[in-house]
This record gives structure tokens, sequence and C-alpha cells, in this order.
């Protein structure tokens, strides 16, 4: 049998070469003085120069110190673009987590595709993640070695020929077909009845899979999703059937790519002459919320109230370009709709303009890295008739400070969507909200339990 060869030892090689190399040559350097005295000047002069070196770097810094660089103006436009260029993802402390991303048929997801809006609306976070996941570094081709399983279907992506709207009708049904399929083909759902699978459901009401509350509350969460994990945009802060499960609150989807146009082609001084800006539906009929019956209608209360004030800036129809006008704006309403959430709440943290939410309970995305009661004001929904009061005062007390936060880059990056993963982007942030949930991971208990055992 052949004997594995041990590579040498480069250091002692070095080490013998060397001392081999003196002893030949001890003769000549034992006649050459001048050599001994030759290192002692070179080293000499060495030192000279970098102890010059760093005199000169001193008295520089020393410099800076005193007259420090002057920072320049926040505005919209310097803040997008300083987030504009792609990074490598840097996963960090999520980086021994491990996603396994379930290849379904494409009746499930990419034959939806065929619609352009699929990917494009507010609801298209379930595309996003899904593309996004795809070629993150969290992903794993061994579902084995997976912590959870992504299970990409898109319910949202079913237009009505009516009204245009979003009809998830077949929510339900594919869902449970998406389910049969997996279940059927591999071991992993069967094993943990669906703990570690994640499903996406960015709609009004999440996992009810309805339009109106009041059916989905009826409806509740489909039986097959119950133990699973559901990110949803859906959140509130008290009792609701449509929370009846473990779920992650995530952010309406918002265009990064229309963000930056918006930004590209506002004005160069960043100058907002809007003080108060809405556009969208104002006449929203109330509806019962978990047994409380809202009998004013928020958004009519603001129209009819404010309509004819010149600091409110209100419009009912949609414009294309509305964007433009938030980046205009210092306060931009969110009030709540058909559901507590709005794509406005995202779009204003985006642009820089000062988000008030109108939502009583709302719970919103990602509090961990987005401070919401430092870039936003809240006022209850009993209140909106003194909306203007409300709104001065804060003008005149603490504006400029939830301006200078709301200005944070890493704020708006953890709302935004990106195609790939990005540190601190919506979908990392996604990833790290399930890091906190490895507990409901089959083979991180495995390795738990291994590690007990072996201990």
């Amino acid at each position: 049998m052949a004997q594995k060869k041990t590579p040498p030892n480069n250091r002692g090689y070095y080490v013998r070469m060397k001392l081999l190399h003196n002893k030949h040559n001890r003769p000549q350097q034992d006649k050459n003085c001048f050599h001994k005295y030759y290192k002692w000047i070179l080293w000499l002069s060495l030192s000279l120069y970098f102890f010059t070196s760093y005199l000169i770097s001193n008295n520089h810094h020393n410099h800076n110190h005193n007259h420090p660089t002057p920072q320049p103006h926040h505005n919209t436009r310097t803040l997008i673009e300083s987030n504009s260029t792609t990074t490598t993802p840097q996963l960090g402390l999520l980086k021994n987590m491990k996603v396994f991303v379930y290849d379904l048929p494409p009746k499930y997801n990419t034959d939806w595709l065929a619609n352009e809006r699929c990917s494009k609306h507010l609801f298209a976070s379930e595309v996003a993640i899904h593309r996004a996941l795809l070629t993150s570094e969290v992903r794993t081709f061994d579902p084995y070695d997976a912590d959870f399983f992504f299970v990409p279907v898109y319910v949202s992506c079913n237009f009505s020929t009516v009204n245009g709207f979003p009809a998830i009708g077949h929510a339900r049904t594919l869902i449970a077909s998406s389910v049969k399929l997996i279940s059927s083909e591999y071991p992993f759902w069967n094993r943990s009845r669906g703990l570690d699978h994640v499903f996406v459901a960015s709609h009004d009401f999440g996992s009810c899979f309805h339009t109106l509350e009041d059916v989905a509350m009826a409806d509740g969460v489909p039986e097959v999703m119950k133990n699973s994990i559901v990110l949803q945009t859906f959140g509130v802060l008290y009792d609701h059937p449509c929370q009846k499960v473990e779920h992650v609150v995530i952010p309406p989807y918002v265009s990064p790519e229309s963000v930056r146009n918006t930004v590209e082609n506002s004005p160069v001084d960043g100058r907002r002459d809007i003080w108060v800006f809405f556009r969208g539906k104002m006449e929203v009929h109330p509806k019962n919320v978990s047994g409380r019956f809202y009998s004013k209608k928020v958004r009519t209360v603001i129209w009819r109230k404010y309509n004819g004030d010149r600091r409110f800036y209100l419009r009912r129809h949609r414009f294309a370009g509305y964007q433009s006008e938030i980046a205009r704006s210092v306060f931009c309403l969110c009030p709540l709709g058909w559901a507590p959430w709005s794509p406005r709440l995202v779009e204003s943290v985006a642009l820089g303009c000062v988000p008030v939410v109108i939502a009583d309970g709302i719970r919103l995305p990602f509090l961990s890295a987005v401070k919401w009661a430092e870039i936003s004001v809240t006022v209850a929904e009993k209140d909106v008739g003194r909306l203007a009061e409300i709104l001065e005062h804060v003008a005149a007390t603490n504006l400029s400070t939830i301006q200078r936060n709301l200005w944070d880059p890493e704020t708006r990056r953890a709302l935004l969507f990106n195609s790939k993963v990005q540190e601190g982007d919506a979908t990392w942030q996604v990833l790290r909200a399930l890091s906190g949930k490895l507990d409901r991971s089959y083979r991180s208990l495995r390795v738990s339990r291994q590690l007990d055992f072996d201990t």
C-alpha cells in the first residue's frame, strides 16, 4: 500500500534553508564587514520613514477632529441614493439557519405571473419573498438539512374582471391542494404536522383568506394551516380569529424601483410644500371588528372636516404618479380602510413623509427593526376631528426629531422587499423573525436532543 506523503513543514523548511545558506556563506560575510553596517543603516532609514509617516497622519487626524467635515443636509434623494446599490447579503446570525423551498408545479405560483400586476401590487410580498429565497444564502437544496420549509403558493394574483381587485375565493382550495401534494411526496409535513412550514398571506385579513372581515372572522384560519407559520400583513393588538395561528407581521409590498424612480424625478432641494397629504377612497362603510362597532367613518370625517382646509391636500381619485406627492409632503395620513394596514405606511417611510397612523389597535411590522413610535404620529380614531390641532402641536414641538429618525436608511431598508436578500431588508427581517422560532424546527429539536444525549 502506498504510504501517504506528509507535506513538508514550510516554516521548518524555510529555517533549514536559511541556516544552510548562512553556513556556506559565512567566510564571505566575515570578510565583508560593510554588510553588517549596511543592515543597521537600512533599519535606521526605515524607522525614520515610518516615524515621519506617523507624524503626518496624526497631524491630519487632529486637523480633521478640530474641523470636522460638514454633514450634508438630509433629504429624501440622498437617502435613497445611499442605499440604491445592491450589496452582498451578510446574513450574520442567520447563516446557520436553513430554508428549503418546495418546487411546486407552476399552477401554484409562476403561472399567475402572466398577469403583470401579480408581482407589483400591494399584495405582491408573496412573490417577492419567494424570489428572494431562491437565491438566498439560507436556502438549502437538502430538505433533511432544513429548519423551515417554504410553501410558495400565490393566492393574491387572481384579479377580478369586475373591479380589478384581487379575488381570493380560490385560496383555501389552492393551499389545501399544495399541502396534499407535499405531504404525499415528502415526509417533512407529516413528521412535524406542518409546524416548521411557512406560508404567505399578504392580503387584507391574512390567513383567514376573505376580503370581508365579518366573513373572514367566521371562517377563521383553514384547518390545514393551523399548525404552520404564516407571514401576513394583517396584525392587530387585540384578540382576533385571523391571528390565531403562529405568524409574523410583514409590510405590504411597495416596489423599490418605483420609490427610486420617484426620488430621481423629485426636486433636488427636496422641498416639501404639502403639509398634510392623502389620496384614496374617502367613503368607507363602518364595520364590525371583534365585536366593536365603528359608528364613525374615519376617512369620511377627514374629508368633511378638512377638505376646505388649504393645509390639507386631499384627493379622492387614484393617480399613477401619486408617490411624487408623498415626496413633497410633511405628513401623510394612513387611516384604516377595510383593514387596519395600508401600503401608505411603507410609501411614507420610504419617501420621507411622516406617517400619521389612524387605526386603533394596529400591530405594525418588524418592531425590533423599525422604531415606529419614533418615526410616526399616532392619532386615535376618536380624535380624528382634532387632527389639525394634533399635527400643529407636533410641528411646533418634535417634528424635526421625528424627521431625523425617519431619515435613517436602515428604517426604510427594513420595509422594502428586494429581488435578492440584502442585509436588513424586508426578507432579511422575515428570516430574522423565523430564527426566533427555531423551537418549531424538527431539525433543530433533533440536534438539541442529540446534544443533550451526548452530554
